[in-house]
C-alpha cells in the first residue's frame, strides 16, 4: 500500500522548532500492528493516521512504542493537513477520535483546537521524587495521566535533567513540570514520557489541558500564554471554558512524500 505522509512543526512560527508530527491519510485503517510499526519507523514523538468518514475524520495517534488516547501536537498537524493539503479552503474539521469528538477550527495564521479539559488534584508525592527529577517541588497534583510538579521558578524548569532511567519506573503516562512564566509568558512547562518511548515530548497539548486548569486555579484567569521550554521550544495559547480547553497554535509544513508498506 502505498499513502501521501506529511511531517509538519506543530505549535511554532519556526521550522525546526515546536513539535514535529507525521501524518497519514488514508482510506481505512490498517492493523494496529502496522501502525505501530509506522509510528516507529518514523521515529517521532507521534504519528497520526487519517481516514475520511463523510464530513469528517477519524484519527489515531500512535508514539514509535505505544498507541495513545490524545495528542494535541499531531492532531493540530492533521488539521492543517486537511485543511491546507486535502481540502484546501475549508476552515474547520472534527476528528472522531478515542478521546471523543475534536473541533479545530483555522484562523489568519494559527489554529484553534478544543480539547477537553483535564482537572488536576494535589496528591502526596510518589517516592524519590524530588531525587529523580533531579529538583525540589513545591506541589504535586495528578490529571488523570501525569504527574504534575510545581517548581520555583522558569529557570528550575528550563534547567531540569531528570533521572529518565528512574522515572520511567514511575507509574504515569509522564510528569509534567512547571513553574509561572518568563520572557513575556503566563507559565513554562516541560514534559517527559519515557514510558511512552518520548523521554522529553518538544511541546505537548495533552499537558496543557491540565497546565490550563491548574493554572487557572492559581491565578484566577482562564486564558494564557505558555512556553514549553524543550530544546526545540514551543508557544501555546490556552483558553480554559469549563470543562472543555482550547489550544491555539501555528504549524509549518516540512517535508510532503509517500510511504510504501
Amino acid at each position: 500500500m502505498r499513502t501521501p505522509i506529511f511531517q509538519v512543526d506543530a505549535f511554532t512560527t519556526q521550522r525546526f522548532a515546536g513539535n514535529p508530527a507525521a501524518v497519514l491519510p488514508l482510506d481505512e485503517f490498517p492493523s494496529d500492528a502496522i501502525m505501530q510499526l509506522i509510528a516507529a519507523e518514523n521515529n517521532l514523538a507521534e504519528t497520526a493516521f487519517l481516514v475520511r468518514d463523510k464530513n469528517d475524520y477519524r484519527l489515531r495517534w500512535f508514539t514509535p512504542t505505544v498507541k495513545v488516547p490524545l495528542c494535541g501536537h499531531a492532531t493540530l498537524a492533521s488539521a492543517a493537513v486537511v485543511m491546507e493539503r486535502l481540502e484546501p479552503g475549508r476552515s474547520t474539521v472534527m476528528f472522531l477520535t478515542a478521546s471523543g469528538p475534536l473541533f479545530v477550527k483555522r484562523t489568519d495564521a494559527r489554529y484553534v483546537m478544543d480539547f477537553p479539559v483535564r482537572a488536576t488534584k494535589p496528591i502526596p508525592a510518589p517516592q524519590d521524587l524530588a531525587k529523580i527529577l533531579g529538583a525540589d517541588f513545591e506541589t504535586i497534583s495528578w490529571d488523570g495521566l501525569n504527574y504534575l510538579a510545581l517548581l520555583s521558578s522558569a529557570k528550575a524548569v528550563r534547567e531540569l535533567r531528570p533521572d529518565m532511567a528512574a522515572l520511567e519506573k514511575l507509574e504515569c503516562a509522564g510528569v509534567i513540570v512547571t513553574a509561572l512564566g518568563d520572557a513575556g509568558y503566563d507559565f513554562v512547562s516541560r514534559y517527559f514520557a519515557p514510558a511512552n518511548g518520548i523521554p522529553e515530548d518538544p511541546v505537548t497539548g495533552g499537558a496543557h489541558c491540565a497546565l490550563a486548569y491548574f493554572w487557572s486555579e492559581r491565578l484566577g484567569r482562564n486564558e494564557f500564554r505558555a512556553f514549553q521550554a524543550s530544546q526545540r521550544g514551543g508557544e501555546v495559547v490556552c483558553r480554559l471554558a469549563g470543562n472543555r480547553v482550547e489550544l491555539e497554535g501555528a504549524v509549518v509544513f516540512y517535508m510532503e512524500g509517500t510511504v510504501e508498506f
